[in-house]
């Protein structure tokens, strides 16, 4: 990290010395310090944070209006209200063909507290946790924080630049301290996606060696195939120890609503009333009103969404791949691209330099992990329009390869 990227320092440093180990280990997000340089800057394409450019739809913002008016502004159940718990239950049907029953379902504020609820109810101290690298920072830092020790899986890569995750790795890297595998499928950041059967293979794994899988879903519908990506549900029962993580976020555009879901195994309903008291108390009623509405009548919005992601996928990859020292592959799902960018700087110090003289945001490749070194993450839920606008400003900095 160069000394420019460096956080500032704490006014009282000895007190920071102070605290658990477990807090001084958490790390610093590299893609906030490279955003809290440009955040407020209107000229720049801002892809380093994995936010579409689309308000929040009318519909979704009339319930929770409508839901106020109601006077659904008042404390109400911590694993939240009934009604959302079978609006998902009716939306796992119609999306993947399970029944999950409602009971199974913790409403939390947002995907990551249903990661750090995961943790909190899985992990002792010094547990540790498989996850595939490069990932996104929070699982780890939500690990450590629960007192566990990540413990890193690096995927492979081929010769054109897909992605893969060996069962035969992750089988190496268990110990007898392994508690948790982490799957994120679609994978923030590498597009790739779990085949069912490489994750009936990890399912098989886990019930063999009486480990927890906590699988992170919150991209499955961003596919650029036929189908949606599979989910675990489909291949578990409801006693197997699968957490399922997932959020409002993406699919309706409401990452600042803060909402998301676990779903866990039957009989821990009340393990996770008590960890959404102790986290949030619940998350404001008239927003999962609102979700419902989201859940209910979504679907189409759902689709709009991964068409627009899809066409600016393809604008993006198509002018990556011109440009000198860059190497790229269109994701199979979620929506960045993890590019390799040859400039012989640093990916931190590429991102701010990308800031500065393209006015292009993006994430450092080293914010999700060592292995990212030499990568960028690039966010392409955005329109068409700014797709082309960031592929020709990065153009005119990085330059086209030479014919």
């Amino acid at each position: 990290m160069s000394a420019a990227a460096l956080p500032a320092a704490d006014p009282l440093p000895e007190l920071a010395g102070t605290l658990p180990a477990r807090i001084q280990a958490v790390g610093t997000s590299q893609i906030g310090l490279v955003a809290d340089r440009g955040r407020d800057d209107p000229e720049v394409v801002k892809l380093w944070i994995g936010e579409g450019d689309l308000p929040t739809p009318d519909f979704v913002v009339e319930a929770a209006h409508r839901a106020m008016q109601e006077g659904e502004t008042r404390y109400t159940y911590s694993r939240g209200i009934p009604r959302l718990h079978q609006a998902l239950s009716d939306y796992h049907r119609r999306h993947w063909g399970v029944e999950v029953a409602p009971e199974r379902f913790a409403i939390t504020a947002g995907g990551m507290n249903a990661i750090m609820q995961a943790c909190q109810a899985l992990l002792e101290h010094g547990d540790e946790v498989i996850i595939p690298t490069p990932n996104w920072p929070n699982l780890a830092e939500a690990v450590r924080v629960t007192g566990g020790v990540p413990v890193t899986v690096p995927y492979r890569r081929s010769a054109d630049g897909r992605f893969s995750l060996p069962l035969a790795d992750i089988a190496a890297a268990i110990t007898p301290r392994t508690r948790v595998l982490v799957v994120n499928s679609p994978s923030n950041p590498t597009g790739w996606v779990m085949p069912i059967a490489e994750m009936q293979a990890l399912r098989d794994l886990a019930r063999e060696r009486g480990l927890w899988i906590i699988s992170d879903e919150v991209y499955n519908h961003f596919t650029y195939g036929n189908a949606i990506a599979p989910s675990f549900l489909q291949i578990c029962t409801p006693s197997d120890r699968l957490i399922v993580a997932n959020t409002f976020s993406k699919n309706w555009a409401m990452t600042g609503w803060r909402a998301g879901w676990i779903v866990y195994p039957e009989g821990l309903a009340a393990t996770f009333s008590k960890l959404g008291q102790y986290n949030t108390t619940s998350i404001p009623t008239f927003i999962q009103h609102a979700a419902v509405t989201a859940l209910d009548e979504g679907d189409a919005f759902i689709r709009t969404m991964v068409g627009r992601c899809a066409e600016s996928r393809a604008i993006m990859v198509e002018g990556l791949s011109r440009l000198r020292g860059v190497t790229v592959f269109a994701p199979e799902g979620a929506f960045y691209i993890m590019a390799r960018v040859d400039t012989g700087e640093t990916s931190l110090d590429l991102a701010f330099r990308l800031l500065r003289e393209a006015k292009v945001g993006v994430a450092p490749g080293t914010a999700f992990g060592p292995e990212g070194e030499g990568f960028v993450r690039i966010c392409f839920a955005v329109s068409p329009a700014l797709a082309r606008e960031a592929v020709a400003r990065l153009t005119r900095v990085l330059g086209e390869r030479a014919a």
